[in-house]
């Protein structure tokens, strides 16, 4: 298998990935026309530096890409991309390149270069290709390649071709490709099967509301993801802004990285029972929208107060999460762009979570750092559950006050979870900016850490 590493047997050129440290030591291995050539190109391996040694003919011979130093690598992800991008199209072998613990993290970076998004644009942009390094899982590699992938083109797709019925689609397709099982509630069907929340915010909208429910394996832990799709979040009467409104296609990034992430285990294969369930919605204005003051029941029973339409993802999840419940998951983990809270905190790159269980949060936060995808624990305050308890109901969809909103939603959502451990991700889903291996546009987020996880997840 060979996906998106270049096809074997093609004529590579070797690349030499050196830090500034070592840089010296290397030239004095090397002819004297390759260290000549070297200094008078200005190459003193500073992170994302390239330069190409030229062969007797004139051609490449190799490339250099400086990996820097500690410091300036501390300050960036994806170090070893932020070269490779550079060099110009061909096929390119790692040759030699410094120990490092993220080193399969730092390889995946180059595969994600090729990543763009041409749905409705032919760029035609041929990039460099990587060679399958020996001595790494190439399967694992070119899975979460594509996962990542998978993330990113669902955010990026605009919602008039992005809406419940193709986040269903986009459900099956993957499905069919890893022979798992998929049952959809679609409309007026919700109230009946008892997903009223999920119905009251997307009855709205000409695009009928649905959950969507896929399954996988028939072994190991029970893992339950639940994704927010929110297809485009107008803020319903509460109506956004246009400046608010204009990432809103966005607002189904939790779907997009729980689908990416699902790939990622079903293409490795292992070995426990996946269920991904996606409230999928768009949350529109009409006549028929739910309106701020309403009290509306869940499925779990508890009741809610609209005091904000635009507050609806938690809604959507909380019957989706108390769905997931009655089958007795091992582990559920939630992911939604939910609140704008947590962008301030934190800003777009670091992706906040939520979960009390400590064996789940030291997995979590090693395999972040191994694989260069930030997360931060944020707590479940229980000190602020009285703000999400507004009197005339169970619960309150919109404390007033705007303080710890993040916080406020985790705490909202914990009360339809009560078998096993919980996290909740409260992410961005979007790269305002472009980076090396990644692109300006959607994003996944936690979603590596998340793989290495529960692929190793056993129930204590």
């Amino acid at each position: 298998m060979t996906g998106h590493f270049a096809e074997p047997g093609k004529p590579a050129v070797p690349v030499f990935v050196l830090e500034q440290s070592t840089l010296q030591n290397w030239l004095e291995t090397q002819p004297v026309e390759s260290r000549n050539w070297v200094k008078s190109q200005g190459f003193e391996a500073k992170l994302g530096q390239v330069v190409y040694v030229p062969g007797n003919d004139g051609t490449a011979a190799s490339a250099l890409i400086g990996y820097g130093t500690a410091a300036s690598r501390s300050r960036t992800r994806f170090r070893l991309a932020a070269g490779f991008s550079k060099l110009s199209a061909g096929v390119y072998s790692i040759t030699e390149a410094p120990e490092d613990a993220q080193a399969q993290a730092e390889l995946l970076g180059c595969l994600l270069t090729a990543y763009s998004f041409d749905t409705y644009v032919n760029r035609n942009v041929q990039g460099p290709k990587l060679v399958a390094v020996d001595g790494y899982d190439v399967d694992t590699l070119n899975a979460l390649a594509t996962g990542e992938m998978l993330a990113r083109d669902l955010i990026n797709t605009p919602a008039n071709h992005m809406g419940p019925s193709e986040l269903e689609d986009a459900t099956r397709a993957l499905a069919q490709e890893h022979k798992a099982a998929v049952t959809v509630i679609t409309g007026d069907a919700l109230i009946d099967k008892n997903f009223p929340l999920i119905h009251a915010v997307g009855r709205a909208a000409d695009r009928a509301p649905r959950l969507i429910d896929l399954t996988w394996g028939s072994s190991g832990p029970k893992i339950t993801l639940v994704g927010k799709g929110v297809c485009f979040d107008t803020g319903g009467l509460n109506l956004k802004p246009g400046g608010s409104m204009g990432l809103m296609k966005k607002d189904m990034g939790g779907a997009a990285n729980v689908l990416g992430l699902a790939h990622m285990l079903m293409a490795t294969k292992q070995k426990i029972r996946l269920r991904v369930l996606i409230p999928a919605v768009e949350n529109a204005v009409s006549g028929n929208a739910f309106r701020p003051g309403d009290v509306l029941t869940s499925r779990k029973g508890l009741t809610v107060e609209i005091n904000n339409t635009d507050a609806e993802g938690r809604l959507v999840l909380a019957d989706a999460l108390t769905f997931a419940q009655e089958d007795k998951p091992d582990l559920t983990v939630s992911m939604a762009t939910l609140t704008g809270a947590a962008r301030v905190a934190l800003g777009p790159d670091l992706a906040p979570y939520y979960c009390d269980d400590q064996a789940f949060v030291s997995a979590l936060e090693t395999a972040a750092k191994v694989e260069q995808d930030p997360v931060w624990r944020m707590p479940f305050h229980e000190p602020y559950e009285a703000m999400i308890e507004p009197g005339i109901a169970d619960l309150d969809n919109a404390p007033k006050g705007g303080f710890a909103g993040s916080i406020t939603a985790a705490l909202f959502l914990r009360r339809f979870v009560e078998a096993g451990p919980y996290a909740h991700f409260d992410i961005y889903g979007w790269n305002p900016t472009e980076a090396p291996a990644r692109s300006k546009g959607g994003a996944g987020q936690g979603i590596r850490a998340l793989f290495e996880v529960v692929r190793r997840y056993r129930p204590s």
